[in-house]
C-alpha cells in the first residue's frame, strides 16, 4: 500500500516540482529533515530529546515554505535538468544553503547525542544545533524573498 503512496507522490512531485533543480532543491531539504528525524531515534536523555524535538518541530515547519518555493520557482522557470535559471540564481542559492545547513544542523544533533551520552554534558550541542536551525531559517526566509513578487 505504501508503494503506491510513494507512487502517486512521485508523480505528484514530478507535476508540481518537474525534474530539474527545484525538484533536486526540495528533495535534499526533505532529505535532510529525514535524517534529523533519524537522529531523533534513541536519544536516552530526555532533556536532550525534548529540545531536539523543538527544534526538529520548526525545521519541519519550512518543509511546505521551501515546497511552495519550489513549485513556484518551477511554475515561473521550469527546470528539466540541472542549469540554474538565470532569473532565479538567488532563491536556487539560498535553497542549496538552507539544504546543506538542514544536514550540518543534523550533524550537529548527532554529535551532540554523541556528546550528551558520553560526556553527560550536551548544551553546548544544544546550542549549536539552534545556531544552525537559525541558518536553515535566514536560508528559506532569503529564497522567499529573491522569488520575484516576494513570497
Amino acid at each position: 500500500m505504501a508503494f503506491f503512496a510513494a507512487a502517486r507522490q512521485g508523480r505528484r512531485d514530478d507535476a508540481e516540482l518537474g525534474t530539474g533543480v527545484w525538484r533536486r532543491a526540495h528533495d535534499r531539504f526533505r532529505r535532510g529533515l529525514d535524517r534529523y528525524h533519524q537522529i531523533l531515534e534513541g536519544i536516552e536523555d530526555d532533556e536532550v530529546h525534548n529540545e531536539l524535538v523543538a527544534v526538529a518541530d520548526e525545521l519541519g515547519a519550512m518543509l511546505p515554505r521551501v515546497r511552495a518555493i519550489c513549485v513556484s520557482a518551477q511554475t515561473s522557470s521550469p527546470s528539466t535538468g540541472l542549469d540554474i535559471p538565470g532569473a532565479l540564481l538567488q532563491v536556487h542559492r539560498a535553497l542549496s544553503r538552507a539544504g546543506n545547513t538542514l544536514a550540518t544542523t543534523a550533524e550537529a544533533a548527532a554529535m551532540t547525542r554523541l556528546d550528551g551520552e558520553r560526556w553527560g554534558v550536551a548544551s553546548s550541542g544544544l546550542e549549536n544545533v539552534r545556531r544552525r536551525a537559525q541558518l536553515v531559517a535566514e536560508d528559506v526566509e532569503e529564497a522567499e524573498r529573491a522569488m520575484p513578487g516576494g513570497q
